[in-house]
């Protein structure tokens, strides 16, 4: 209880609120939060390539597959074999294959690896695929975005005949 003195050295008790300790408890709680907040997003440590396109809406809870460049996998934060994909994906997901998943890969891994990620997500029955890559300053407006990737013929002499 808090004391006021009065004129008759009297002590009476002050119905008043002191809302100091509230506020310096409200300033610690905002601090907390906002150094968790940065925390709480995927732990796992991947070098992405950056792209030039526009970024879509994030949903309220993606679900990322990442390609780390020693070739391991991890769904969410959970290192998981490449055998064990498909399992993990539907523990992780309910067998909602329909569910999108957000693939993110490093850099340096090749592209022969990511294609082997895309096979075996589309084995296990996920064909809802979201490449994830940092935002990147657009392309000036006189280059070209990104050089077309056009196969070049097989030689004549190699015998090989392709048809797709």
């Amino acid at each position: 209880m808090a004391g006021k003195l009065q004129d008759g050295d009297d002590l009476s008790e002050s119905h008043e609120i002191n809302v100091t300790p509230f506020i310096d408890v409200m300033l610690v709680l905002l601090i907390i939060f906002m150094v968790v907040a940065p925390l709480s997003t995927v732990d796992v440590p991947v070098e992405l390539p950056v792209s030039a396109a526009k970024p879509s809406a994030k949903p309220d809870k993606p679900l990322f597959v990442t390609l780390k460049s020693d070739l391991s996998l991890a769904v969410g934060n959970d290192m998981v074999l490449w055998t064990n994909l498909g399992p993990a994906l539907d523990a992780k997901t309910s067998s909602d294959r329909n569910k999108r998943l957000f693939l993110r890969a490093d850099k340096t891994v090749p592209y022969a690896e990511l294609m082997r990620l895309m096979d075996t997500l589309r084995a296990a029955g996920y064909l809802k695929v979201a490449l994830v890559g940092l935002e990147g300053p657009p392309a000036p407006a006189g280059a070209p975005a990104a050089p077309a990737a056009v196969p070049s013929p097989p030689p004549a002499s190699s015998g090989n005949t392709a048809t797709p």
